[in-house]
């Protein structure tokens, strides 16, 4: 069964309707009290088209990807619910676990399932990279809110049904560089990455950036759930570095964060949108104070064209959006706006993937346009602070260190 864990963090969903095919009985129950408004198509005249879901939903980080679930479930349902679309729409989610071995099975759920007509997700690099050909064979469209690794949307890849709806980490481990060389003058920083697909991929780019910004850069590989971070922890506080990089996720950054203090490594301490989250916080202690997080997504909670949207989902799931959530709930309501074009007629996933790939449009967050690659059209990168227990969103890179 999957155990629904609703924490808060640091930032970006309510209503009747949906029916849902998912990864375990609590969705089903989730839907029963929710009120179910699919599956009457026949009654209403209307087709039935469904919206599938990938993340790891439960395990390792499970957090990230129930922050996106959310997101799109919300938009499913006040879609539902406002009776106005040619069709009804229901939701399913497949969960990957986070598992490059287990992604492959669970877009095959989302696969087989003709009904199944778009997917928001894989949430993460190494899952998507291990499912995206099956999606591609399938002409079935994977619009992700968080893959951020710069090399799946490589031609090579022929990832043909992969569309990023964030900017990659080209951009993220770019404005880590930017702002520890130019707002935090540092000279020598030590770089971290957990040997998965995202800490590699953003690690490569951090360093890059970093060091044509002039600062010396030692680096390391430690790999996931590394049962002690002593020994990387005291090699960064020997190594002279005055900044860190950990290119990884939650689960490992919090006891990374604890050796880290034990070791005296008093620098500044740096992580992306895999370490974003108030359960990094929470498994870290006061170890996580002053660490700065970034992320190329803005906070739901304090910016004002989400503050609806922040209502509805803290009505709806009884917490504050977190990251990406509010992301997921624009790419969800992408995929439906591009569904009204079709009226109610049939829609064919080769004819909804060109309408994707095709599509411009205004979400709360961003306005999401994409490249023939089907990489994301924008850079925009932000950064936050832990800060008496809590993230705390800074704003724009770009406008913190003046371009």
């Amino acid at each position: 069964m999957l155990k629904r864990r609703v924490v808060n963090i640091a930032l970006p969903i309510a209503a009747a309707a949906l029916v849902l095919s998912a990864c375990g009985s609590d969705d089903d129950d989730k839907d029963k009290k929710a009120g179910d408004t699919g599956g009457n198509s026949a009654d209403s005249g209307k087709p039935t088209w469904t919206i599938g879901f990938q993340a790891g939903l439960s395990g390792e980080n499970a957090q990230l990807g129930i922050n996106e679930e959310n997101g799109a479930r919300l938009a499913v349902e006040q879609a539902n619910a406002k009776g106005d679309l040619p069709f009804t729409l229901k939701f399913k989610t497949s969960d990957d676990e986070a598992s490059e071995t287990k992604s492959v099975s669970a877009a095959q759920k989302l696969i087989d399932d003709k009904n199944v007509i778009a997917v928001v997700g894989p949430a993460f690099s190494g899952p998507t990279k291990a499912a995206s050909p099956n999606y591609a064979k399938a002409k079935l469209a994977t619009v992700s809110p968080s893959a951020t690794n710069p090399s799946l949307t490589n031609e090579a890849n022929n990832f043909t049904a992969f569309l990023r709806g964030t900017p990659n980490d080209n951009a993220q481990g770019s404005g880590m560089a930017k702002y520890l060389a130019k707002k935090l003058q540092a000279k020598k920083v030590f770089v971290v990455d957990d040997k998965t697909e995202y800490g590699v991929g953003l690690s490569k780019v951090a360093k890059s950036e970093l060091e044509k910004a002039g600062v010396q850069v030692v680096s390391d590989s430690v790999p996931k759930a590394t049962p002690d971070y002593g020994p990387i922890s005291t090699k960064i506080k020997n190594s002279g570095a005055d900044a860190m990089i950990y290119a990884g996720y939650y689960q490992d950054g919090a006891p990374f964060a604890k050796k880290l203090k034990e070791a005296g490594f008093t620098g500044p301490k740096f992580s992306g949108d895999g370490t974003n989250d108030s359960q990094f916080v929470s498994l870290a202690g006061d170890a996580s104070n002053d660490w700065y997080l970034t992320c190329p997504c803005s906070d739901a909670n304090v910016e004002a064209a989400t503050k609806t949207f922040t209502d509805d989902y803290k009505k709806r799931f009884s917490t504050n959006p977190s990251t990406y959530s509010a992301e997921s709930f624009d790419i969800a309501n992408l995929v439906i706006d591009q569904m009204k074009t079709f009226g109610k007629e049939s829609i064919t996933r080769e004819a909804m993937l060109n309408k994707l790939k095709g599509a411009s449009y205004k979400g709360l967050t961003k306005t999401f346009k994409f490249l023939p690659n089907g990489e994301y059209d924008g850079a925009t990168t932000f950064i936050y602070q832990v800060k008496g227990g809590k993230i705390g969103y800074m704003g724009n890179i770009d406008q913190l260190v003046g371009g």
